[in-house]
């Protein structure tokens, strides 16, 4: 009992750091987005 609770804290874990770098993944390319939209030569 005492293994599947570890195993299930540590895919929770691994779950919520996944969600989290992909988060910051998504919103580091909607920032380069208007980053280079603000510099676009019109």
């Amino acid at each position: 009992m005492a293994d599947s609770e570890k195993s299930q804290e540590r895919s929770i874990a691994l779950r919520a750091g996944f969600y989290i770098f992909g988060t910051h993944v998504f919103a580091g390319f909607v920032w380069l987005l208007f980053y280079v939209g603000g510099h676009a030569h019109k």
